[in-house]
């Protein structure tokens, strides 16, 4: 019975010891696989408390919309908070599913958000478009069409 492995797991030929490297092997692959799983878990928690803090913000919002008259003359506010919803359901997506394209999405909207805000320095917003073109030359150029839709950790 010989394994050949095209990865470098290092070969004995007795067997008693390749049969203790075997296990170390795939003690160590059990490791990995749950160090994974561990990882996707925790972000999928950190995802769904995002999620129920966007709605009770998004709540809130709403809520204020009906109840306050005055709500609407504060433009800016309501642009800020609505984009701060946005940036973190973006984040949740992010991390539920972690391809290069969601996250070059997620920076994109976050830097488009700070713009949309910021009113204090035009070098700050003049910095952040250039950020945003970079991502976008990034997604363009660096990062190839199959591996946008690719996970970047994955599970077996």
């Amino acid at each position: 019975m010989s394994h050949h492995h095209h990865n470098q797991i290092p070969h004995s030929d007795d067997p008693k010891v390749q049969a203790y490297i075997d296990k170390l092997t795939k003690r160590q692959h059990t490791v990995d696989h749950l160090f994974r799983r561990a990882l996707h878990i925790i972000e999928r928690f950190i995802a769904i408390i995002t999620i129920l803090a966007l709605l009770a913000a998004l709540g809130l919002e709403l809520y204020e919309m009906f109840s306050d008259i005055t709500y609407f003359h504060d433009v800016n506010h309501l642009l800020h908070n609505l984009l701060t919803i946005v940036v973190g359901l973006e984040f949740v997506r992010m991390l539920i599913d972690t391809t290069p394209n969601n996250i070059l999405e997620v920076l994109t909207v976050a830097i488009t958000r700070h713009v949309i805000l910021s009113h204090e320095n035009p070098w700050a917003n003049v910095a952040s478009i250039a950020c945003i073109a970079a991502l976008f030359a990034i997604r363009r150029y660096l990062i190839r069409r199959s591996e946008l839709k690719e996970e970047m950790v994955e599970i077996e």
